[in-house]
Formats: C-alpha cells, structure tokens, sequence
C-alpha cells in the first residue's frame, strides 16, 4: 500500500524464485502451485531494474522454494552479489524464508553480506500452525540468532489482526529482542480474499505506537509500527537507524 512513497525513498522490492510459493500461510496472496525453474539471467536482471530505478536500498523477498535442494538460496546470494557489483553504492535487504533451517542455505546468504537480514516472525507462538502451518516458530527465531551470530543487522515483522493478544505480541517482540534482532515492523493485516484467515480485530493507530514505544524499551533499534507497515515500509531508514544506533 506505500509503494509511491517507498519509490520516491529510493527503495523498491523485487521478488525473485518465480511466482508460485511451496507454502499456503493462511495470509498470503501469493499462489500455491508447483513451482517453475528459476530464471538464470533474475540476478541481472534485478541489478539492471536497479540501476534503472536509482536505487539506494533494494530489498528482495522470494516465494519459498521447498522444492530446491538449497531453498532458493543460492539465488538470493546471486542477486546480491549482481546488484553490489553493478550498483556498489545500494544497499541490499534480504527477506528470505527459513530453508527449513538448513545450515549451508543460511550460510550460503550470509556469505553474500546482505546490508539487512530480513526474514518475518509474522505471528506469535499460539497462532503459528493456524497462520504459517509448514514454518515454526522457534526455527524461525533460530535463522535470525544465526543471521545475527554472523554480524549481520537482523530485522524481523509481525502481522496483527489475527487472532493474537496484545500481551502476545509483546512476548513475541521480547523473544525477538531476546536474539539480537535490531530492526522490527508491525502492520495490520488486511485479508486478501474469503479464502483467507479472518480480520479477527482492527488495531488503533495508538495501540501500534505503544507496541513501537514498547519495543524501544526492550533495544530494539528501530520499530516501524502503524496499520499500513510492511516489511519493507521505510526499509531505508530502518537500516539507517541499525547503522547509527
């Protein structure tokens, strides 16, 4: 929804590994079919759209692609290193999935020295198998203890709205915190279609700056929370503030 604003930042998010996910979260639009191969000449062509756009923060998210031995990535990493070498001056924010928590995909990113570490918590521990039912939660703060143990800026997101309560939500930011994640957005979430898992409530505007406050208090280095924040909302000066803090 900010996507006018994020351009004019210098920021846009490209997504790579195709278009079909090998997951079903109960939130997500994104299809749900057997994937397509990958497209050898993506990590070009993403450095190219970036050097065309002007970017100073570029940050690439991906479909999940449990069908790859590597998760995909070995894909992220060649996007990364393509946009650095053509565009030395633009950062480079990885949202990336779990890879099931396979050791030598994790290192396989971290090697390429994304500027951001991205990769989203999107709920608290009670709601997992309703909302993210092929990822957990506990490996999902695992990969950002990993990210962070390699000297990476680590940022993560949570999606309210789904059924959590606020002292949940609040445990979920502490677990963040608890490894080392520096960066962290909240956003409401807004059902895609009948298909998907229901509004349960409408967060005001004043409840998400309490949690941004709260999230402050635990050391957070920066927390980006309003109904309209997404991943990659303000990502810019998200990755600004990690760097002066």
């Amino acid at each position: 929804p900010n996507i006018f604003e994020c351009w004019a930042d210098g920021t846009a998010t490209f997504m790579i590994n195709g278009e079909r996910c090998t997951r079903s979260c109960g939130f997500c639009l994104v299809d749900t079919r057997h994937p397509a191969p990958l497209d050898s000449a993506e990590p070009d062509n993403v450095a190219e759209a970036v050097a065309a756009m002007g970017l100073a923060h570029a940050v690439v998210t991906a479909v999940a692609r449990d069908d790859l031995s590597d998760g995909g990535a070995g894909a992220f990493a060649e996007v990364v290193a393509a946009v650095h070498c053509r565009c030395p001056g633009t950062a480079v924010e990885v949202l990336v999935p779990d890879f099931g928590g396979d050791p030598e995909a994790l290192h396989t990113v971290f090697a390429a020295r994304p500027e951001v570490l991205n990769h989203n918590l999107e709920t608290v521990a009670r709601l997992q198998r309703a909302v993210r039912p092929q990822a957990s939660y506990t490996r999902s703060l695992a990969v950002l203890a990993r990210a962070r143990a390699a000297g990476l800026t680590t940022k993560s997101g949570l999606i309210v709205g789904m059924g959590e309560e606020r002292s949940e939500v609040l445990g979920a930011m502490a677990d963040l915190a608890n490894v080392g994640v520096q960066l962290l957005t909240v956003g409401q979430y807004l059902r895609p279609t009948a298909r998907h898992l229901p509004v349960s409530r409408w967060w005001h505007p004043d409840e998400l700056d309490d949690l941004a406050s709260a999230g402050r208090a635990m050391g957070f280095a920066h927390v980006q929370a309003s109904p309209l924040t997404r991943s990659s909302y303000h990502a810019r000066q998200l990755a600004a503030g990690a760097v002066s803090s």
